[in-house]
């Protein structure tokens, strides 16, 4: 009889047996990036004064990564790491193609961005509080939302940014914080058990959470079991990317943080759950979205041309802010619904204009509030008169946001158009300008009430000065701005990376030979 040590075991059959490779590390990265850095600001947490010398450097080097990243997968095709070395469908993947690390680089510019804000934003206080730490965190979490090859995971990255922004939301322990924290966190906590509850029948369906491998597995599935886990899906991602009719808890909360929080939120959260329809109902449901295609349409359309009315009511430019970010979310669900080539690449890509433009926007609201001393526009005034450099960045961002030429805003509209006109569908095409037009009326009335009327007489007499006195803020205001302009002026490189990324998602061939290059699991 053989001895314990004399049997032969052939690891290959459950075990990567290949060191990886760089690019396989650059996977993996980003997260590990932000959670070490959150740690040590942590250990740090009696020296809040050195804590921008940590998190500042951490967010370049996550930019840097993520561009590193871009470069590969768009030049050499989707990258996957294996955790703990085990086999797919056993082992834990990080894969990722295209649209994520597109995703994932300008999520990093837009919390460096923020960052650089908050070094001037956030208080001695609110530093002590951990706003840094939880910075960290939140980006690990989007990091790795973007990043992950497993539906599972993605719950679990899920939970990380969100309770990072529960932290976020109540810095300073103010009322109106408290108050703003408990509709989110009651509402966010609904869409995440939603979540998981359409995680577990999915693994009663598959059994199996690897989503090269679902991608594989639903095209010999078809039927009630689908639709009724897609439907769950949906209404989970739905509240996560704010989108009508629960969307109210975004406009409740986001107007209540420092609004440098208030920028990383409007920036980034709700396209964490776009990025999850995307990556669930378009590459693995396709059948499923094309079946919910018109609910998705008139959700899309409802929820552009509420949140459009819902900016002419507002007099609180934060809560404005709120339903600009909840219009955006209409126009990404009205590229989804249509399923096209040219339908999801314009949503791709107003969702990486959304994320540089919402941050802008609350960042300039900000400056707003230092200039006149109100965060409401029958309060504000002379704003052009201050600091007219200033107002020459808002209006681009204001003409951006609305979708007007030059900006950014203009390309990706202009292919939500065509693509709903394209299949026919010419009321989603009328919602889209619809709301552009609500957008631009209640974006033109804030320059002209802010910016271009005189200072009322009761305007609070100690006012901030130029934009230029504020240079960190300066400094993050005008880089998206430039960012943005440059989207706008020069489409193409944008445009190209929008395209891979919907040809991703319409054909996951590439994704699937990445996690199984044998050609599936076994």
């Amino acid at each position: 009889m053989a001895s314990p040590s004399s049997l032969s075991v052939d690891l290959s059959q459950a075990f990567v047996m290949a060191p990886p490779g760089l690019g396989e590390w650059l996977v993996i990265l980003p997260p590990a990036l932000m959670i070490t850095a959150g740690a040590l600001l942590m250990m740090m947490r009696h020296r809040v004064d050195r804590h921008g010398f940590i998190a500042i450097p951490a967010l370049v080097a996550l930019v840097l990564i993520d561009a590193a990243l871009l470069w590969k997968v768009s030049t050499g095709g989707p990258v996957t790491m294996m955790m703990g070395r085990w086999l797919p469908p056993f082992g834990i993947a990080f894969t990722v193609d295209v649209l994520g690390a597109l995703m994932a680089l300008v999520s990093a510019l837009a919390g460096l961005a923020a960052g650089i804000a908050a070094l001037t934003d956030i208080s001695d206080s609110g530093r002590r509080y951990g706003f840094f730490p939880f910075l960290m965190l939140l980006m690990a979490g989007v990091s790795g939302a973007f990043l992950t090859g497993d539906i599972f995971n993605l719950y679990v990255w899920f939970e990380v940014l969100l309770i990072s922004s529960f932290g976020l939301l109540i810095l300073g322990s103010e009322k109106q914080q408290i108050d703003g924290a408990l509709k989110y966190a009651v509402l966010n906590l609904i869409g995440t058990t939603l979540f998981l509850i359409s995680v577990g029948y999915l693994y009663a369906i598959f059994g199996t959470l690897n989503m090269a491998d679902i991608a594989l597995k639903a095209r010999e599935i078809n039927g009630a079991p689908l639709m009724t886990l897609s439907a769950l899906f949906i209404l989970a991602f739905a509240m996560k990317a704010a989108a009508f009719p629960v969307n109210f808890w975004l406009p409740a909360s986001y107007h209540t943080p420092r609004i440098t929080v208030s920028a990383l939120f409007g920036g980034l959260l709700t396209k964490i759950g776009i990025y999850a329809l995307l990556r669930v109902m378009v590459m693995l449901f396709p059948v499923q979205r094309e079946e919910l295609s018109l609910v998705l349409a008139i959700v899309a359309v409802l929820t552009m041309v509420l949140s459009g009315f819902g900016m002419l009511a507002q007099n609180d430019l934060r809560r404005m802010a709120g339903f600009a970010v909840i219009l955006g979310i209409g126009n990404m669900l009205a590229g989804i619904a249509t399923g096209t080539m040219v339908g999801l690449s314009g949503a791709v890509l107003y969702a990486l204009h959304s994320i540089l433009a919402m941050t802008a926007l609350y960042l300039v609201i900000g400056r707003v509030k230092a200039l006149t001393g109100s965060w409401t526009l029958s309060a504000g005034g002379g704003i052009y008169s201050m600091a007219p450099g200033f107002a020459f960045v808002s209006l681009a961002l204001f003409l951006a946001v609305a979708g007007l030429p030059p900006f950014s805003g203009l390309w990706p509209k202009i292919m939500l158009v065509k693509a709903s006109v394209d299949i026919g569908a010419w009321w989603l095409a009328a919602g889209i300008l619809i709301s552009g037009f609500l957008a631009t009326i209640a974006l033109g009335r804030t320059f002209l009430l802010a910016y271009w009327r005189p200072a009322p007489e009761s305007a609070a007499s100690v006012i901030a000065g130029p934009l230029t006195q504020d240079r960190l803020a300066a400094v993050a205001i005008l880089g998206l701005a430039a960012l943005i302009v440059l989207f706008g002026l020069f489409p193409e490189a944008p445009l190209s990376l929008s395209q891979q990324a919907a040809t991703g998602l319409l054909d996951p061939q590439s994704y699937v030979r990445s996690v199984f290059p044998q050609g599936g699991a076994q």
